[in-house]
């Protein structure tokens, strides 16, 4: 798989898991609005992963997108937050389903 398709599969998991993901209620963890803000800091490295994609900086945006997956594991890790990371089928040819920027 291209540096592209990389980086567009990421961007895909990445954007479902944020859209999906819910906060969870714990007394004793940081506060919602805490959790929140690491939430849009992962939203902006997904931002930027799109955007080094539209200029064909495909490492750049690999280095963005792994920002983004790491806190968003983090908090699940800490169990703050809910979701799982989708699975994407491969086509029979091997490769991703790749599409420009």
């Amino acid at each position: 798989m291209s540096g592209q398709g990389f980086l567009l599969k990421y961007i895909r998991n990445s954007e479902r898991v944020l859209a999906e993901l819910t906060i969870r209620h714990i007394a004793e963890a940081p506060s919602q609005e805490q959790i929140a803000e690491v939430v849009e800091y992962a939203k902006r490295y997904l931002s930027d992963a799109k955007y080094y994609g539209e200029k064909q900086q495909y490492e750049t945006g690999l280095v963005s997108i792994a920002y983004c997956e790491g806190l968003l594991d983090a908090l699940r890790l800490l169990k703050l937050v809910d979701f799982t990371w989708p699975e994407i089928k491969e086509e029979k040819t091997g490769r991703g389903n790749e599409k420009s920027f």
